[in-house]
């Protein structure tokens, strides 16, 4: 049985992008080199994906000695298969956040949200980097008594917190935005929007490493020791780094290096699949806003055309760790149920990730130990949380800590059992809301 522990190498190949449509349309092939000495710096970050990549760029501008460790290629996780979703907002609605923590814990929450969004938005454009930038979620309703609260929570947004790019879409208008009869209503969020993820961390990456940052990539990192007192040591195959301060980047795919971490997030996979480029006409019939679109199933369904013109489709249920041996079937069913006029659509891609989820659905921030910072568990929604995350842990190896507490503050709890239940655990869960989805709970 695989576990979470193998999940570095066990559905890929080391030091190769998953074979995506994103990975086929990188701006560039990096070939940062591997760590075959030692070295020091202030500041050692493990995981070159948004948020190590983000803590690189933004220590570096501050003057700070970063080196950042990656097992294989900046953006080779979850950071360069998603979705692509910049969203607005916290994983959770704003609702449940004000009745979890009260309504000036939620409004801090809110604004760290709209804080993300506009950071990937000045990173692109103060780094120009090429990663087709649209704005638009659609949030759709699967079913029909979803769409009042739609109507409300939009309304609570522009009355609560004075957010106006969002409004409500009934059920003649979403048909006219999606050429799906699954959805009955929704949102239009056109504040947050959807990019090219892998050249969005390929951009990061690059103003980092122009910054000064020092990126080592296929550099696995096989031991981390970090005493009460004194440096961090973190050991590779060929290498060694020892530092003042250690992030912990790593995700779905932190496994064994810091137990107290790994019992707080749960990785789970999620799949992917691009079709063949469709005509301009055929694009606009499918989604004809160019929005992205999120669904409201508990096992979602996520979807929005390319910047050639092709479907990107998300959806699929998992029950463990190995990916399908095909991932492009496995996601065609749930791709007929809300397209079924795509059935004789060729599938050029599909792929699969691993992302990380915590009991809340809410990030992980926290310090495992006096001198390592950790930002986690960003469960679906981490494009801009993971790359704010980034700066946030940057400024607060800097002494500003505001931000950093706000979040840890959370107290997001470990999951029952911590690392060691977590695989049960996700099949329960995927088995109990995959039945909700069939039964209409």
């Amino acid at each position: 049985m695989l576990t979470a522990l193998d999940l570095l190498t066990a559905n890929d190949t080391p030091g190769q992008h998953a074979p995506s449509y994103y990975a086929a349309t990188a701006n560039w092939q990096t070939a940062y080199p591997s760590l075959e000495e030692a070295t020091t710096g202030s500041v050692c970050i493990i995981g070159g994906g948004y948020t190590g990549l983000s803590a690189a760029l933004h220590l570096a501008e501050r003057g700070i000695s970063v080196i950042l460790l990656e097992a294989n290629r900046i953006g080779w996780g979850a950071s360069g298969r998603n979705g692509g979703q910049v969203g607005s907002g916290q994983r959770v609605e704003q609702t449940t956040l004000e009745q979890r923590h009260g309504m000036a814990h939620a409004k801090l929450l809110w604004e760290l949200a709209e804080d993300s969004k506009a950071l990937v938005k000045s990173l692109i454009a103060r780094h120009q980097i090429a990663c087709d930038y649209t704005p638009g979620i659609l949030h759709a309703d699967h079913r029909k008594s979803f769409v009042s609260d739609s109507r409300d929570y939009v309304e609570h947004l522009h009355l609560t917190y004075g957010y106006e790019d969002i409004r409500f879409v009934d059920g003649n208008e979403i048909g006219s935005l999606v050429g799906s009869p699954r959805y009955h209503g929704g949102s239009l969020d056109m504040g947050a929007g959807h990019l090219h993820p892998l050249n969005f961390a390929l951009g990061l990456g690059r103003a980092a490493e122009a910054a000064g940052a020092r990126i080592f990539e296929e550099s696995q990192v096989t031991g981390v020791k970090t005493p009460e007192h004194g440096r961090v040591t973190v050991t590779t195959a060929k290498g060694e780094v020892k530092a003042d301060q250690l992030i912990l980047a790593c995700n779905g795919y932190l496994g064994t290096l810091d137990r107290k971490t790994a019992a707080h997030v749960m990785p789970i996979n999620n799949f992917i699949v691009a079709t063949e480029p469709f005509s301009e006409a055929e694009a606009k019939a499918i989604i004809s806003n160019n929005a992205a679109v999120a669904d409201s199933k508990f096992v979602i369904n996520y979807f929005r055309l390319s910047a050639d013109r092709r479907l990107l489709f998300g959806g699929g249920e998992n029950y463990g760790y190995r990916f399908p041996e095909d991932i492009k079937s496995f996601v065609r069913d749930p791709m007929l149920e809300i397209f079924p006029q795509l059935k004789d659509v060729g599938i050029d891609y599909g792929w699969g990730g691993t992302l990380a989820i915590t009991p809340k659905r809410m990030p992980y921030f926290a310090r495992p130990h006096s001198n390592v910072l950790t930002a986690t568990g960003y469960s679906g929604h981490g494009v801009a949380m993971g790359t704010l995350a980034g700066q946030i842990l940057a400024e607060t190896i800097a002494g500003s800590t505001g931000r950093f507490d706000v979040f840890e503050k959370l107290n997001i709890p470990a999951f029952p059992g911590g690392d060691k239940l977590r695989f049960p655990l996700l099949v329960m869960a995927m088995t109990w809301f995959s039945l909700r989805d069939k039964l209409g709970i």
